[in-house]
């Protein structure tokens, strides 16, 4: 069957002039060699600090992640494609807070720019902050809201981090590894080694070549022609572009009502905001992304929106009745009960109480009495 296969890719390949055959249009995949592409031949700095290459254990793990990052390049190409969607929006706050420009790559080697990333031990979002480091540096953490995925908060968040670290710890390669591992494990092994120099303490292997994945992810991304990677413009995704409106809400609101509002998709504003929990937003202050161009007018149409919603809302109050369980009130009304659980926000697998008001819109006219 492969040799069939073969074949049929073959007589395709001579058929395609004739054919006019899209794939002519392709760019040929002339890349360097893994050999010659783990070749350095000039002096390396990660955050204006040094790379001692003349330490060939540093050489070999910096070109062990180069290597890697290479052979997998459509990770690269990825990253290539969303560093145009996010890097300048953090490498103006990086600029803003007086930060090395070179912390963005720590941005790119923690979560390949995804939002929603989260790793084993609860790490989460574009810098994979831990909940409790998120919350010490401000973030919001609670059940609506998860501020470790907004781009702009949790990049503020890291470079006050990267601040305080670099303050305790006095070198930028140092701060990258207590960023990986927490300050107090690093300074323990500074403090049992008698030596502060990255490059030559012992650490966890995952810390050893982290800040050398951040350098190599450098090498790549600041001359991907050098490497084979020649993206168009029209490649590259477009910059994150939005209208910014401060939004007071005052009940429990349906992500939806936002959306109709701001004339677009439920989906695109969970994509803009993806801190944003759930289906709905919780009553507060909010700052919440919207289409660009689309903020006039906005508050209007919500304030319009809202109101009819509550009044609506209003007469589709139920009160759980001794006996009840969410499936017979589902059951009841003729409602999916996926449905009724984001209609209030439930957990399935804990039970609801008699006297809880719950909010359903019934697919039958009345419901059916059992």
């Amino acid at each position: 069957m492969l040799r069939i296969w073969l074949l049929f890719c073959l007589l395709l390949g001579a058929a395609a002039p004739a054919l006019g055959n899209p794939l002519n249009t392709l760019e040929p995949s002339d890349f360097p060699s893994l050999i010659s592409g783990a070749r350095i031949d000039v002096p390396l700095y990660f955050c204006d600090e040094p790379v001692p290459l003349e330490n060939q254990k540093v050489r070999e793990r910096l070109e062990k992640e180069l290597l890697l990052m290479l052979w997998n390049r459509p990770q690269v190409i990825l990253w290539m494609k969303r560093s145009s969607r996010y890097l300048p929006h953090i490498e103006n706050i990086l600029q803003q807070s007086r930060m090395p420009a070179d912390l963005k790559f720590i941005a790119i080697i923690e979560s390949d720019l995804r939002p929603h990333v989260g790793s084993s031990k609860g790490a989460l979002g574009f810098w994979q902050f831990m909940e409790a480091t998120g919350k010490k540096y401000g973030l919001k953490i609670n059940a609506d809201l998860d501020q470790r995925r907004n781009v702009f908060v949790s990049t503020r968040a890291a470079a006050d981090y990267f601040k305080d670290l670099y303050a305790m710890l006095g070198s930028w390669a140092l701060s990258a590894a207590a960023f990986n591992m927490g300050e107090e494990g690093l300074k323990a092994e500074i403090m049992a080694q008698k030596i502060d120099n990255f490059y030559n303490l012992y650490l966890p292997l995952e810390t050893q070549q982290y800040v050398l994945r951040a350098v190599a992810a450098k090498l790549i991304l600041s001359s991907p022609e050098k490497y084979g990677f020649r993206l168009q413009k029209e490649d590259l995704y477009p910059l994150l572009e939005f209208d910014r409106i401060k939004l007071e809400v005052t009940f429990r609101t349906p992500i939806h009502l936002i959306a109709q509002a701001a004339k677009t998709s439920f989906k695109t504003i969970k994509d803009l905001n993806p801190e944003i929990r759930g289906h709905h937003v919780a009553p507060g202050n909010h700052s919440i992304l919207i289409p660009k161009d689309r903020a006039e007018g906005f508050h209007a149409h919500y304030q319009e929106l809202a109101d009819q919603w509550q009044a609506k809302n209003a007469q589709h109050i139920y009160v759980v009745k001794k006996g009840d369980n969410l499936s017979i009130i589902a059951d009841r009304f003729d409602v999916p009960l996926p449905v009724l659980a984001i209609w209030n926000q439930l957990n399935l697998n804990k039970p609801i109480y008699p006297g809880q008001r719950l909010t359903i819109y019934p697919g039958k006219t009345t419901p059916t009495k059992k």
